[in-house]
C-alpha cells in the first residue's frame, strides 16, 4: 500500500543526495567482488562507531558444503541467555560477519541476548539453495550447541535484514517443514520475500536514485538462483508459500522509500491472515538499509531499539 503524503527523513535526503553527486558505479554495473568491496566501505562510513560488547568469539561449525565462519558477541557472563541466529543482508552475493558487525553488536545489547552471526555461502560462487540451507546448519548447530557458550536453547530466534530477512523467514518455513529446531521468533528487517515480484508498485517508483535500485535486484536474484523456477520455491519466495500456519510470531518491519516495501507488506498480510502473530510497521521517510547507517541517519537507532525490544519481549514471552 502506498504512504500518503509520506515525508523523507532529512539524513536519508542527504544521503540520496551525496550518492547522486558522487555518480558512482551501480552495483549492476560491477562485478561480486567489486560490490563485495563497495558494501563493506558504506557500511563502515555510515555504521557508526561499533559499540563495545562483553564478549566476542570467532569460530567455524560444519556446514553442508565445508566449515561455516560465525561469530558470537555475548552482552555479558549471565547464563542460560537467550539466542538470535543472525543472517546478515547483500543481496547473497554480498555482505559477511564484518560487514554486520555493529548491527550484531547493536542488537546482542539492546535485545540482552547472544547473537551468533552466520557467515553463510554467497551467489554467485555458490547458488540457491547453498544460503538457506548454510542458515538452517547453522540453526541446528546453535539449537544443539548454544548452551555451551552460555545460551539457552530453548529461546532461540531468527532474523536478518534485506536478504537475511529473506534467509530468516527461509529458516523458519524449514525448520517448520523439518520438524525443528524450535524457534521463538522471526526478526525480519525490510525482507525479500518474492524474487518474481520486481514490477510491484514499490519497485516501479523507487526504482531508481533511492538506494537499492531495482535493476541492482535483478542483478542479485540472476546471480543467487541457477535455474529461473526456483524463484517459485518457497525456500527463496517465501511469499510463495503455499501454508504459513504454525510459523513463530514474527516482526516484519520496511521502508516507505524501499523497492521492497511492497512484498514485505504482503508478507506480513500473508502471515497475520495464517494466525501468525504478527508486529508489522513501515517507516515512512526511510530507505533500505537504514539498520546499518545507524552512523548518519540520526533516526536510525530508535529503529534498532524498537526491534531490540521486540526481541526482549518475545524472549520473555
Amino acid at each position: 500500500m502506498p504512504i500518503k503524503n509520506q515525508q523523507m527523513d532529512p539524513d536519508v535526503a542527504r544521503i540520496l543526495a551525496d550518492d547522486a553527486a558522487a555518480a558512482g558505479v551501480p552495483i549492476y554495473q560491477q562485478t561480486p567482488i567489486e560490490a563485495r568491496a563497495g558494501l563493506l566501505d558504506m557500511v563502515t562510513e555510515r555504521g557508526g562507531k561499533p559499540a563495545a560488547v562483553a564478549h566476542i568469539e570467532d569460530r567455524t561449525i560444519p556446514g553442508p558444503g565445508g566449515e561455516i565462519p560465525i561469530r558470537i558477541y555475548k552482552p555479558s557472563d549471565e547464563a542460560d541467555l537467550p539466542m538470535l541466529a543472525f543472517y546478515h543482508g547483500g543481496g547473497w552475493v554480498l555482505g559477511d560477519i564484518a560487514s554486520h558487525d555493529r548491527l550484531c553488536r547493536l542488537l546482542a545489547n539492546g535485545a540482552a541476548c547472544i547473537v551468533v552471526s552466520v557467515d553463510y555461502r554467497l551467489a554467485p560462487e555458490h547458488k540457491f539453495p547453498a544460503a538457506p540451507e548454510d542458515c538452517y546448519a547453522a540453526l541446528q548447530w546453535i539449537a544443539a550447541n548454544g548452551n555451551t557458550f552460555g545460551g539457552d536453547p530453548s529461546r532461540i530466534a531468527v532474523g536478518g535484514e534485506s536478504a537475511g530477512g529473506n534467509l530468516s523467514a527461509a529458516v523458519a518455513l524449514m525448520a517448520r517443514d523439518r520438524q525443528g529446531p524450535s524457534i521463538c521468533y522471526q526478526l525480519l528487517l525490510y525482507p525479500v520475500t518474492d524474487l518474481t515480484a520486481l514490477e510491484t508498485q514499490s519497485y516501479n517508483a523507487f526504482a531508481t536514485d533511492h538506494g537499492l535500485e531495482k535493476a541492482s535486484m535483478a542483478w542479485f536474484i540472476d546471480h543467487y538462483l541457477a535455474d529461473a523456477a526456483d524463484a517459485q520455491n518457497p525456500y527463496a519466495s517465501p511469499l510463495h508459500a503455499p501454508d504459513l500456519t504454525n510459523l513463530p510470531p514474527a516482526a516484519v518491519m520496511t521502508a516507505g522509500f524501499d523497492v521492497l516495501r511492497d512484498e514485505g507488506d504482503a508478507y506480513a498480510a500473508r502471515l497475520q491472515e495464517a494466525g501468525v502473530p504478527v508486529t508489522h510497521k513501515c517507516y515512512p521517510g526511510f530507505i533500505h538499509g537504514f539498520y546499518v547507517m545507524t552512523g548518519v541517519i540520526a533516526a536510525a537507532p530508535a529503529a534498532v531499539d524498537e526491534a531490540c525490544t521486540l526481541l526482549r519481549k518475545a524472549f520473555a514471552a
